[in-house]
């Protein structure tokens, strides 16, 4: 099946010409062109510059406030490592968690249509616009002691609210529906006749998906991954409303970074840094694992 596979990936450009999965070719501009289109790419590089300016600087200004040496004294406090361990933890399994049950959500918005598919689409939105605090309130309304759901767990004595794995729900509903958004977009924009190639071949659907259509939307899938990931750690409003602040079971990155605002600004800032390097070090793995299985499977 995998030589099957790769005779669908290696003969695709002629399987598929004007295919929509084809990468956009970068511009190379030469001295011919027109002054027309100089100042478009005048007007593009400024507002481009005006916009990444606008993130660089406070990012900048975050990292030039906390010395090296500060920020290593608080990586050495027992109170940022429990942080630290709990968001590195708590993301991880509730990614995994938004990746298992999120991909076959995304295969079912992307591949089929029935009644109430437009409802589910908004439904699979709704999180990534619900203010933090609100998606919080409803976890608590929904699994707290006296919630809807939460009244009949707590008769088998099961209590979610206030405890770590509050936090892994809270983070699950928050930034599950981003893998689940970016993923089914990127199993829109591969185009059907890879399959059908594979079926040509004698394959499943099963096999159509393992070797053809998972490898060449694989790069979407990381950019998902990534997006969850980094929401997931980010979170703040749900968390705090849903599981409270408890050092070491319910204290995150982002609560500590708030809590420590009350009291200690220097402390505050070296966590935030700590919090920037962490995300950027797995944002930027992910960013290259995406480019290497680009490289692999294009197309």
């Amino acid at each position: 099946m995998e030589q099957a596979a790769n005779q669908v990936t290696g003969n695709s450009a002629i399987l598929a010409p004007g295919g929509t999965s084809h990468a956009t070719p970068r511009k190379k501009w030469s001295r011919g062109t027109s002054l027309a289109t100089w100042i478009t790419i005048a007007i593009l590089m400024i507002l481009a510059g005006a916009f990444f300016l606008y993130l660089l600087v406070p990012l900048a200004a975050l990292l030039l406030h906390a010395p090296p040496s500060e920020i290593w004294h608080q990586m050495q406090q027992p109170d940022v490592i429990a942080a630290l361990k709990l968001s590195l933890v708590t993301t991880t399994i509730s990614t995994v968690l938004g990746v298992i049950f999120g991909l076959p959500a995304a295969i079912l918005l992307a591949r089929t249509s029935f009644p109430g598919h437009r409802f589910l689409e908004v439904l699979a939105t709704i999180p990534t616009v619900l203010p933090p605090t609100v998606a919080g309130l409803a976890l608590l309304l929904t699994y707290g002691r006296t919630g809807l759901v939460g009244k009949y767990l707590n008769i088998l004595g099961i209590q979610i609210p206030f405890t770590t794995t509050a936090v892994v729900m809270a983070q699950i509903f928050v930034a599950a529906p981003f893998f689940v958004n970016t993923a089914k977009s990127g199993l829109e924009q591969l185009h059907s006749r890879y399959e059908t190639a594979a079926y040509t071949l004698r394959a499943s659907p099963f096999q159509a998906f393992r070797y053809v259509v998972l490898p060449l939307v694989s790069p979407a899938l990381l950019t998902a991954v990534g997006l969850a990931w980094a929401r997931a750690l980010g979170e703040f409003g749900a968390t705090i409303t849903f599981a409270g602040n408890f050092p070491g079971v319910t204290q995150t990155l982002p609560i500590a970074v708030y809590i420590a605002s009350q009291t200690n600004l220097d402390k505050s800032i070296a966590v935030s840094v700590i919090l920037l390097a962490v995300s950027f070090a797995v944002l930027l793995t992910l960013g290259l694992a995406r480019t290497l299985l680009s490289r692999k499977w294009s197309i």
